[in-house]
Protein backbone atom coordinates (compact mmCIF):
# COMPACT_ATOMS: atom_id res chain seq x y z
CA UNK A 1 0.00 0.00 0.00
CA UNK A 2 1.36 3.36 -1.37
CA UNK A 3 0.72 6.03 1.80
CA UNK A 4 0.37 8.28 -0.90
CA UNK A 5 -2.75 7.22 -1.29
CA UNK A 6 -4.01 7.46 1.84
CA UNK A 7 -6.18 10.25 3.16
CA UNK A 8 -5.44 11.08 6.74
CA UNK A 9 -8.96 12.81 6.91
CA UNK A 10 -10.03 9.28 6.49
CA UNK A 11 -8.67 8.24 9.89
CA UNK A 12 -10.73 10.94 11.22
CA UNK A 13 -13.73 9.44 10.17
CA UNK A 14 -13.14 5.86 11.15
CA UNK A 15 -11.94 7.22 14.96
CA UNK A 16 -15.32 8.92 14.85
CA UNK A 17 -17.65 6.28 13.45
CA UNK A 18 -15.84 3.54 15.92
CA UNK A 19 -16.95 5.98 19.33
CA UNK A 20 -20.18 6.83 17.24
CA UNK A 21 -21.24 3.54 15.70
CA UNK A 22 -24.16 4.86 13.70
CA UNK A 23 -23.27 7.13 10.16
CA UNK A 24 -25.56 9.40 10.91
CA UNK A 25 -24.27 10.96 14.33
CA UNK A 26 -20.52 10.35 12.68
CA UNK A 27 -21.42 12.96 9.93
CA UNK A 28 -23.43 15.17 12.60
CA UNK A 29 -19.93 15.29 14.70
CA UNK A 30 -18.09 16.21 11.76
CA UNK A 31 -20.37 18.69 10.29
CA UNK A 32 -20.76 16.15 7.21
CA UNK A 33 -23.46 15.50 5.23
CA UNK A 34 -24.86 11.53 5.39
CA UNK A 35 -23.93 10.87 1.94
CA UNK A 36 -20.48 12.03 2.57
CA UNK A 37 -19.94 10.02 5.63
CA UNK A 38 -21.52 7.18 3.31
CA UNK A 39 -18.77 7.60 1.11
CA UNK A 40 -16.16 7.85 3.45
CA UNK A 41 -16.57 4.59 5.48
CA UNK A 42 -16.95 2.89 1.29
CA UNK A 43 -13.62 4.10 0.75
CA UNK A 44 -12.24 3.19 4.37
CA UNK A 45 -13.83 -0.33 3.77
CA UNK A 46 -11.71 -0.37 0.20
CA UNK A 47 -8.23 1.18 1.73
CA UNK A 48 -8.37 -1.28 4.89
CA UNK A 49 -10.19 -4.22 3.25
CA UNK A 50 -12.84 -4.69 5.99
CA UNK A 51 -16.26 -4.11 6.63
CA UNK A 52 -15.42 -2.03 9.66
CA UNK A 53 -18.74 -1.76 10.90
CA UNK A 54 -21.43 -4.49 10.37
CA UNK A 55 -25.16 -3.91 10.73
CA UNK A 56 -26.92 -6.02 13.65
CA UNK A 57 -30.17 -6.09 15.81
CA UNK A 58 -28.57 -4.05 17.92
CA UNK A 59 -27.06 -1.90 15.85
CA UNK A 60 -23.70 -0.88 14.46
CA UNK A 61 -20.87 -3.21 15.36
CA UNK A 62 -17.40 -2.81 15.15
CA UNK A 63 -15.51 -5.83 13.63
CA UNK A 64 -12.65 -7.80 15.24
CA UNK A 65 -10.30 -6.05 12.76
CA UNK A 66 -12.30 -2.65 13.47
CA UNK A 67 -11.42 -3.01 17.65
CA UNK A 68 -7.81 -3.71 17.15
CA UNK A 69 -7.00 -0.76 15.03
CA UNK A 70 -9.64 1.79 17.02
CA UNK A 71 -6.38 2.47 19.57
CA UNK A 72 -4.15 2.95 16.85
CA UNK A 73 -5.53 5.37 14.71
CA UNK A 74 -6.39 7.35 18.41
CA UNK A 75 -2.84 7.05 19.13
CA UNK A 76 -1.65 7.96 15.30
CA UNK A 77 -4.27 11.22 15.31
CA UNK A 78 -2.58 12.39 18.91
CA UNK A 79 0.99 12.39 17.66
CA UNK A 80 -0.38 14.05 14.09
CA UNK A 81 -1.90 16.70 16.47
CA UNK A 82 0.94 17.06 18.50
CA UNK A 83 3.24 17.89 15.75
CA UNK A 84 1.29 20.32 14.27
CA UNK A 85 0.05 22.29 17.07
CA UNK A 86 1.52 25.58 17.97
CA UNK A 87 4.25 25.32 20.53
CA UNK A 88 3.28 27.68 22.49
CA UNK A 89 3.13 26.93 26.35
CA UNK A 90 -0.51 27.43 28.30
CA UNK A 91 -0.75 30.55 29.85
CA UNK A 92 -2.32 29.46 32.94
CA UNK A 93 -2.81 33.14 34.42
CA UNK A 94 -5.04 34.53 31.89
CA UNK A 95 -6.95 31.31 30.91
CA UNK A 96 -10.73 30.87 31.43
CA UNK A 97 -10.48 26.58 30.24
CA UNK A 98 -12.93 24.56 31.89
CA UNK A 99 -11.38 21.53 33.84
CA UNK A 100 -13.75 18.53 33.97
CA UNK A 101 -12.32 16.15 36.88
CA UNK A 102 -14.31 13.08 37.54
CA UNK A 103 -13.88 11.84 41.38
CA UNK A 104 -15.38 10.12 44.08
CA UNK A 105 -16.54 11.72 47.10
CA UNK A 106 -12.96 10.96 48.52
CA UNK A 107 -11.35 12.66 46.40
CA UNK A 108 -13.75 15.81 46.43
CA UNK A 109 -13.14 16.10 50.08
CA UNK A 110 -8.97 15.01 50.36
CA UNK A 111 -7.63 16.46 47.38
CA UNK A 112 -9.80 19.31 45.48
CA UNK A 113 -9.91 21.73 48.01
CA UNK A 114 -5.82 21.93 48.06
CA UNK A 115 -6.00 21.70 43.84
CA UNK A 116 -8.58 24.77 44.23
CA UNK A 117 -6.49 26.83 46.87
CA UNK A 118 -3.56 26.77 43.91
CA UNK A 119 -5.66 27.19 41.05
CA UNK A 120 -6.27 30.33 43.00
CA UNK A 121 -3.06 31.65 43.10
CA UNK A 122 -1.62 30.42 39.70
CA UNK A 123 -5.23 30.85 37.37
CA UNK A 124 -7.78 32.47 38.79
CA UNK A 125 -9.99 32.08 36.19
CA UNK A 126 -9.78 28.55 35.39
CA UNK A 127 -12.83 26.41 36.38
CA UNK A 128 -13.27 22.77 37.31
CA UNK A 129 -16.23 20.55 36.64
CA UNK A 130 -16.48 17.73 39.54
CA UNK A 131 -18.31 15.01 37.90
CA UNK A 132 -18.90 11.38 40.20
CA UNK A 133 -18.11 8.52 38.47
CA UNK A 134 -21.72 7.30 37.62
CA UNK A 135 -21.80 10.06 35.60
CA UNK A 136 -19.90 9.02 32.79
CA UNK A 137 -17.88 5.61 31.83
CA UNK A 138 -14.33 4.59 30.56
CA UNK A 139 -15.51 4.99 27.16
CA UNK A 140 -16.23 8.71 27.36
CA UNK A 141 -13.13 9.45 29.48
CA UNK A 142 -11.08 7.39 26.31
CA UNK A 143 -13.03 10.14 24.03
CA UNK A 144 -11.36 12.92 25.86
CA UNK A 145 -14.70 14.16 27.26
CA UNK A 146 -13.43 14.26 30.83
CA UNK A 147 -10.04 15.12 31.45
CA UNK A 148 -8.88 13.28 34.81
CA UNK A 149 -9.81 10.56 36.83
CA UNK A 150 -9.21 10.55 40.22
CA UNK A 151 -10.31 7.49 42.30
CA UNK A 152 -9.17 3.81 43.57
CA UNK A 153 -9.58 1.58 40.61
CA UNK A 154 -9.35 -2.17 40.68
CA UNK A 155 -8.69 -2.25 37.17
CA UNK A 156 -7.94 0.57 34.18
CA UNK A 157 -8.08 0.48 30.77
CA UNK A 158 -4.54 -0.14 29.38
CA UNK A 159 -4.55 2.69 26.71
CA UNK A 160 -4.95 5.01 30.07
CA UNK A 161 -1.83 7.17 31.35
CA UNK A 162 -1.74 6.99 34.84
CA UNK A 163 -0.15 8.05 38.27
CA UNK A 164 -0.31 7.59 42.17
CA UNK A 165 -1.32 10.45 44.03
CA UNK A 166 -0.17 9.24 47.23
CA UNK A 167 -1.23 6.42 49.65
CA UNK A 168 -3.71 6.25 52.35
CA UNK A 169 -4.97 3.85 55.41
CA UNK A 170 -8.06 3.87 57.02
CA UNK A 171 -9.30 4.81 60.61
CA UNK A 172 -12.48 4.28 62.30
CA UNK A 173 -14.90 7.26 63.51
CA UNK A 174 -17.58 6.82 66.13
CA UNK A 175 -19.20 9.06 68.94
CA UNK A 176 -17.60 10.67 71.60
CA UNK A 177 -20.32 8.98 73.65
CA UNK A 178 -19.83 5.42 72.47
CA UNK A 179 -19.12 3.43 75.30
CA UNK A 180 -16.64 1.43 73.22
CA UNK A 181 -14.35 4.22 72.42
CA UNK A 182 -12.54 3.39 75.82
CA UNK A 183 -11.85 -0.35 74.58
CA UNK A 184 -11.64 -0.25 71.01
CA UNK A 185 -11.17 -3.84 70.60
CA UNK A 186 -11.88 -6.53 67.60
CA UNK A 187 -14.44 -7.66 69.77
CA UNK A 188 -16.53 -4.58 70.47
CA UNK A 189 -15.74 -3.27 66.61
CA UNK A 190 -17.96 -6.46 66.02
CA UNK A 191 -20.82 -5.88 68.21
CA UNK A 192 -21.74 -2.47 67.07
CA UNK A 193 -23.29 -1.69 64.10
CA UNK A 194 -21.36 -0.08 61.39
CA UNK A 195 -21.64 2.23 58.56
CA UNK A 196 -20.53 1.18 54.56
CA UNK A 197 -18.68 3.60 52.64
CA UNK A 198 -16.99 3.17 49.16
CA UNK A 199 -17.20 3.92 45.47
CA UNK A 200 -14.77 2.61 43.27
CA UNK A 201 -14.42 1.96 39.69
CA UNK A 202 -16.83 3.78 37.13
CA UNK A 203 -20.07 3.65 36.13
CA UNK A 204 -23.99 2.98 37.99
CA UNK A 205 -23.76 1.53 40.83
CA UNK A 206 -25.55 -1.37 42.01
CA UNK A 207 -27.04 -1.75 45.29
CA UNK A 208 -25.76 -4.24 47.90
CA UNK A 209 -26.69 -6.20 51.15
CA UNK A 210 -24.97 -7.15 54.11
CA UNK A 211 -24.38 -10.73 52.61
CA UNK A 212 -23.25 -9.26 49.53
CA UNK A 213 -19.71 -10.11 50.93
CA UNK A 214 -17.74 -10.42 47.83
CA UNK A 215 -18.70 -7.32 47.21
CA UNK A 216 -18.35 -5.20 49.83
CA UNK A 217 -14.91 -4.01 49.54
CA UNK A 218 -11.13 -3.69 51.22
CA UNK A 219 -12.85 -3.22 55.08
CA UNK A 220 -14.89 -6.32 55.06
CA UNK A 221 -12.59 -8.50 52.31
CA UNK A 222 -9.91 -7.70 55.65
CA UNK A 223 -12.60 -8.66 57.99
CA UNK A 224 -13.11 -11.88 56.58
CA UNK A 225 -9.38 -13.04 56.64
CA UNK A 226 -9.97 -12.93 60.24
CA UNK A 227 -12.70 -15.44 59.71
CA UNK A 228 -15.24 -12.40 61.32
CA UNK A 229 -18.07 -10.43 59.41
CA UNK A 230 -19.25 -6.78 60.55
CA UNK A 231 -23.15 -5.63 61.17
CA UNK A 232 -23.86 -3.00 58.27
CA UNK A 233 -26.61 -0.99 59.30
CA UNK A 234 -25.95 1.95 56.56
CA UNK A 235 -24.62 1.84 53.10
CA UNK A 236 -23.58 4.93 51.74
CA UNK A 237 -21.56 6.37 48.70
CA UNK A 238 -20.58 9.45 50.13
CA UNK A 239 -17.35 9.60 52.73
CA UNK A 240 -18.34 12.65 54.40
CA UNK A 241 -21.85 11.51 55.00
CA UNK A 242 -20.53 8.67 56.94
CA UNK A 243 -18.67 10.31 58.75
CA UNK A 244 -21.50 12.48 59.95
CA UNK A 245 -23.18 9.59 60.99
CA UNK A 246 -20.33 8.17 63.34
CA UNK A 247 -21.89 11.30 65.48
CA UNK A 248 -24.80 8.73 66.30
CA UNK A 249 -23.87 6.72 69.56
CA UNK A 250 -24.15 3.41 68.06
CA UNK A 251 -22.65 3.79 64.89
CA UNK A 252 -18.65 2.81 64.13
CA UNK A 253 -17.46 3.98 60.28
CA UNK A 254 -14.50 2.97 58.61
CA UNK A 255 -13.07 5.35 55.86
CA UNK A 256 -9.65 6.38 54.79
CA UNK A 257 -7.74 8.35 56.86
CA UNK A 258 -7.36 11.13 54.94
CA UNK A 259 -10.85 11.84 54.85
CA UNK A 260 -11.37 11.22 58.83
CA UNK A 261 -8.94 13.81 59.02
CA UNK A 262 -11.98 16.69 57.95
CA UNK A 263 -13.81 15.42 61.68
CA UNK A 264 -10.73 16.20 64.02
CA UNK A 265 -12.28 19.18 65.29
CA UNK A 266 -15.40 17.89 66.11
CA UNK A 267 -16.17 17.38 69.51
CA UNK A 268 -18.99 14.50 68.94
CA UNK A 269 -16.21 12.54 67.12
CA UNK A 270 -12.92 10.82 67.95
CA UNK A 271 -11.18 8.38 65.68
CA UNK A 272 -9.90 5.52 66.44
CA UNK A 273 -7.19 2.58 64.91
CA UNK A 274 -8.77 -0.14 63.27
CA UNK A 275 -8.52 -3.30 65.82
CA UNK A 276 -7.51 -5.03 62.45
CA UNK A 277 -5.02 -5.03 59.84
CA UNK A 278 -6.54 -3.10 56.74
CA UNK A 279 -3.94 -2.90 53.69
CA UNK A 280 -3.25 0.52 52.34
CA UNK A 281 -4.72 2.01 49.21
CA UNK A 282 -3.32 3.72 46.34
CA UNK A 283 -5.53 6.97 45.13
CA UNK A 284 -4.46 6.98 41.04
CA UNK A 285 -5.19 10.13 38.52
CA UNK A 286 -5.66 8.16 35.27
CA UNK A 287 -6.20 10.02 31.66
CA UNK A 288 -7.04 9.56 27.88
CA UNK A 289 -4.17 9.32 26.07
CA UNK A 290 -5.89 11.72 23.61
CA UNK A 291 -4.97 14.40 26.13
CA UNK A 292 -1.30 13.03 26.78
CA UNK A 293 0.33 16.02 25.18
CA UNK A 294 -1.93 19.17 25.53
CA UNK A 295 -0.03 22.07 27.11
CA UNK A 296 -3.22 23.07 29.32
CA UNK A 297 -3.71 19.41 30.55
CA UNK A 298 0.46 18.70 31.12
CA UNK A 299 -0.32 21.64 33.54
CA UNK A 300 -3.43 21.02 35.23
CA UNK A 301 -2.04 17.24 35.66
CA UNK A 302 1.83 18.59 36.97
CA UNK A 303 -0.34 20.84 39.69
CA UNK A 304 -2.22 17.92 40.98
CA UNK A 305 0.77 16.09 41.37
CA UNK A 306 2.38 18.93 43.04
CA UNK A 307 -0.44 19.57 45.15
CA UNK A 308 -0.78 15.78 46.29
CA UNK A 309 2.77 15.44 46.74
CA UNK A 310 2.68 18.68 49.19
CA UNK A 311 -0.25 16.72 51.09
CA UNK A 312 1.76 13.73 51.89
CA UNK A 313 4.60 15.73 52.86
Amino acid sequence: MNLDKIDLNLLVYLDVLLRERNVTRAASALGLSQPAMSNSLRRLRETLNDPLLVRTSEGMIPTERALNLQPLVQQILALTEQAIAPSTEFDALSSDRVFRIMTSDYGESTLVPRVLARLTREAPGVVLDILTPSDMSFNEVEQGQVDLVINRFDTLPQAFHQVTLWRDSFSCLLSADNPIALDFSLENYLQAQHVWVSKTGMGAGMGLTPKDTKRLGWVDEALQKTGQQRHITVFTRHYQSAALMAAQENLVVTIPSRAAQAQQKNPMIVERKPPFEIPSFELKMAWSPLLQHNAAHRWIRRLIIDVAQESGA
